[in-house]
């Protein structure tokens, strides 16, 4: 047997199991990527990888140990989601279907995970040509799908809280968006399995993850990049910065109107006391969609950058390390996302406290409390002082 990147004889317990590699070494002896693949498989790994030292076995192995952790919190974290919405009538809603579909967006991409603790443990993709190509296209759904049910979510808030009367959205509204959001994503996720219009799935950085080959040189690759780039990324969040935009913008004049009326009339809000906690409570779920939409801008767009410095760019900026770390940040945020939910909105975290009574924090004073305690206080305050 052949060990990891050389090594040393704490290594050999931990790769006893793994088959005997073709070997390919720099003039100075070192192991390069792709140093494990067979050549029937070797045509897999792009000339572009195999320049670099391959990754020691404690970087494949710490890769491992922080996807075990991003995998028990995606499992938990969405599971608690979707179970609060299954189990709790009040919770599904029109506009909580495509929270969960959200979930599921996010839990294609916890399929990749377990996968990609067999890989880092074995140094390559498990499968070849056929576990890089399932792999990717996992992937491939997951992220476009959650970028466009992203613009979905962005605007259901912003008929929802624009158009409080009749800018709802039914059921089965709400049920159609979100298959579309799933049919958004099929296409640039089949067409790289087929390897039409240029495109096919490829092992990228430490070589045990798979996606989009953007290193193939070629007007064909470059189209296909650019395509997939604005079909991705660029579509969806140009929709999302357009409904946000719209809906603070609402906000804002609704919020400058009733205070003009509210100072002509003499008043200190024409607002009673249930709408304004139902408007803060619509606001508050849409500032949570807002940050989820956030997280998928700061954990994509590194992504998208590596993609575009690969097919138009300057590929030496790319190593290994570089390419590796947006793949991470792109699977941390699926895991994420559950969490904000759980935690933030208001009908899910109360279920969720009934099932995990350790998230209850404090409860909260209602306003109207606090103002008489407040008020109780100074009495009591004035009547010592006298």
């Amino acid at each position: 047997m052949r060990l990891l990147n050389g090594s040393s004889s704490a290594e050999a317990g931990l790769l006893a199991f793994l088959p005997e590699p073709m070997a390919r070494t720099d003039t100075g002896g070192k192991q390069m990527l792709g140093w494990n693949h067979p050549p029937e498989h070797m045509g897999m790994v792009h000339e572009h990888w195999r320049q670099y030292e391959a990754m020691s076995i404690y970087w494949h192995l710490g890769l491992a140990m922080v996807y075990t952790f991003l995998m028990f919190s995606s499992l938990i974290g969405n599971g608690l989601v979707a179970y609060a919405f299954f189990t709790c009538k009040a919770l599904r809603t029109p506009s909580n279907i495509l929270i969960v579909n959200q979930v599921g967006m996010d839990m294609m991409m916890f399929v990749n995970i377990p996968w990609l603790i067999v890989n880092s443990v074995a140094g390559h993709i498990v499968g070849w040509e056929t576990g890089c190509d399932v792999y990717a296209f996992f992937g491939a759904v997951g992220g476009m799908g959650s970028a466009m049910n992203n613009a979905i979510i962005a605007f259901d808030r912003y008929r929802t809280i624009a158009f409080p009367i009749d800018g709802r959205m039914s059921g089965k509204q709400t049920t159609a968006l979100a298959i579309f959001a799933w049919l958004w994503a099929l296409p640039f996720s089949i067409l790289p399995m087929v390897q039409v219009l240029g495109g096919k799935f490829v092992p990228e950085g430490f070589l045990t993850s798979c996606s989009f080959d953007f290193l193939t040189d070629g007007d064909e690759t470059r189209f296909f990049m650019a395509t997939i780039f604005t079909w991705a990324y660029a579509i969806p969040v140009t929709l999302i910065s357009i409904f946000y935009s719209k809906l603070f913008g609402k906000v804002r004049e609704h919020s400058a109107m009733l205070a003009a009326q509210a100072k002509k009339m003499n008043m200190k809000s024409l607002q009673s006391n249930a709408d304004a906690d139902k408007e803060s409570a619509e606001i508050k779920i849409a500032k949570i969609a807002f940050t989820i939409f956030f997280l998928f801008i700061v954990a994509w767009t590194p992504y998208a950058v590596v993609a575009f410095v690969g097919a138009f760019g300057d590929r030496s900026l790319l190593s290994p390390v570089t390419t590796m770390l947006p793949a991470i940040a792109a699977k941390v945020v699926s895991c994420i996302d559950p969490w904000i939910y759980a935690l933030n909105h208001p009908r899910f975290r109360a279920e969720i406290e009934k099932m995990v009574p350790c998230l209850k924090g404090q409860p909260k004073k209602p306003k109207s409390d606090a103002a008489s305690d407040s008020k109780s206080v100074a009495t009591e305050a004035t009547g010592d002082a006298s």
